[in-house]
């Protein structure tokens, strides 16, 4: 069934294609093209030539894909260095995310989960609260990717071990996936998958089998990958990103 759908007011609304184009689908021509041929959604309804949308609150799929239309929301990614805290606005005074993004966003942005102070890699920030929401919820099971250097050598027993779960003092805990990337003397790196959002859980994890993390880097968030920012560095996250975001939460259908 087509949900319950009404034509906003005249002083929001703007042409579908207007709109559509503006959020980077297309030309004008094109975005009509895509209406006509039945691929556009206006909040579960299959948009017709000659809809006007409020951009703020409409929710429009392309293709089944979620394009993001609201120019008031922002998705942001950052590479987090080494040492600077989890927090927006630090008591002790310590380096924090804020003084690496700045003055450059109007926007009160907020933290899509945390790392530890001393672990580094992909920060998610938005001021789209039901995504962040979602992202962050257990039910979700977003995947987290880790690059984790680690006391070795390191035999083929401990990813067998971290797949099957290791108890710890909060319970138990596994990985969705292990692998070995490189091993030099008595340091190896590792590639840790898991959907678990505990504090500290990777080097909890590690340390229970017996090869402490002396570095840890988040790679990927879900779809978002770090890429090659750079350490401090920011970015936009594209609007295929942020619709793969969606979809991972179950919002792109």
């Amino acid at each position: 069934m087509w949900k319950k759908y009404s034509m906003p007011q005249a002083d929001t609304a703007e042409r579908l294609q207007k709109v559509l184009a503006a959020a980077g689908v297309g030309s004008r021509r094109a975005c009509e093209d895509l209406i006509f041929r039945r691929r556009v959604t206006v909040n579960g309804r299959v948009a017709r030539l000659g809809d006007k949308v409020d951009p703020a609150t409409a929710e429009i799929h392309v293709d089944g894909q979620r394009v993001i239309t609201n120019t008031k929301l922002v998705y942001v990614a950052l590479n987090k260095p080494r040492g600077v805290v989890s927090s927006l606005d630090d008591e002790k005074g310590r380096t924090e995310l804020a003084d690496f993004l700045g003055a450059n966003f109007e926007q009160r942005l907020f933290h899509v989960g945390r790392l530890d102070a001393e672990s580094e890699g992909l920060l998610l920030f938005t001021n789209d609260g039901g995504l962040a929401h979602k992202l962050m919820h257990p039910s979700y099971e977003i995947s987290k990717t880790y690059l984790a250097e680690v006391v070795g050598p390191l035999p083929r027993s401990v990813g067998r071990a971290l797949q099957a779960g290791v108890v710890l003092e909060d319970g138990p805990a596994k990985v969705d996936s292990f692998r070995l990337v490189d091993a030099i003397g008595k340091t190896a790196q590792v590639e840790i998958v898991l959907h678990e959002g505990r504090k500290h859980i990777v080097r909890r994890m590690m340390d229970a089998v017996g090869h402490p993390v002396t570095r840890l880097i988040r790679t990927a968030v879900g779809p978002i990958r770090l890429g090659d920012l750079r350490p401090g560095g920011f970015r936009h996250l594209s609007n295929a990103e942020v619709a793969a975001l969606f979809k991972a939460v179950g919002d792109g259908d």
